[in-house]
Parts: structure tokens; sequence; C-alpha cells
């Protein structure tokens, strides 16, 4: 599997996650719910610790496989952001897209989702940056 840098890993999904905590929490968190369909009952009656939690095991996951793909292949600095952002923009994106087509969601939310996801590729390419 090569050489994983937990620590690399681990910051990298932080990133992600920060940019979420931003990114749903003060740039879009009206729209974003408005276009998921979300009550604030809905909101208040969640298990928020849960939430967070699995987002962030999910994260830890993305990050471990980008991580592993960046060392396997050897990728430069400029490589590495294109890796990240590619996986994004060419992968994640998609797959959510392909989703909200056949859960008949609006285009705001894939756009405000998309976003995020882009976003967070790109500061976890930049954290693991810091760890080469």
């Amino acid at each position: 599997m090569g050489e994983v840098n937990l620590l690399a890993v681990l910051a990298g999904a932080a990133a992600f996650f920060a940019v979420g905590a931003v990114w749903y929490s003060l740039l879009f968190p009206r729209a974003w719910q408005r276009a998921a369909g979300l009550s604030d009952q809905n909101i208040r009656s969640s298990n928020m610790a849960l939430i967070f939690g699995l987002a962030f095991a999910f994260e830890v996951l993305i990050a471990l496989t980008l991580w592993h793909s960046i060392a396997r292949s050897g990728a430069s600095d400029r490589g590495t952001m294109m890796m990240a952002l590619g996986f994004g923009a060419t992968i994640m994106v998609p797959a959510i897209g392909i989703n909200y087509l056949f859960l008949r969601k609006p285009l705001t939310l894939f756009l405000i989702d998309a976003g995020h996801i882009i976003l967070g590729m790109a500061a976890m390419g930049a954290v693991f940056l810091l760890f080469r």
C-alpha cells in the first residue's frame, strides 16, 4: 500500500471538515437547508454528534485513499493538487450528481454540495503538500 502518513491523513480530513463547517454554517446555511428540504425542526432533532462523527470518518477514508494514490504515483506538487481537484470534480461530484438526479434534488443543492466537495478536496490537497 505504500507508506501512509497518518498525521497527514488526519490533517487532510480535518481541512475538508473545516471547509464544510464554514460552507454550511457561515456561507450557505439557509440556502442549503431550503434546497435540502430540511426544516429547523429536522435540524434540531438530528443527532449532530453522530452526523459529524460519521462525516469525519468518511473524510478520513477519502484522505487515506487520496494519500495512497499520491504516494503510489509519486505525484509532484502540481500533480498532487490536480489529483485532489480531479478526484473531487470528476469522481465525487458526478457521483452525487447521479444520486441527486434520481432523488429529484434541486440544482441549487447540487451546486452547493459540489462546491463544498471541490473546495474541500483542494484544501485536503494543499494540506498534503505541507507533509511532503
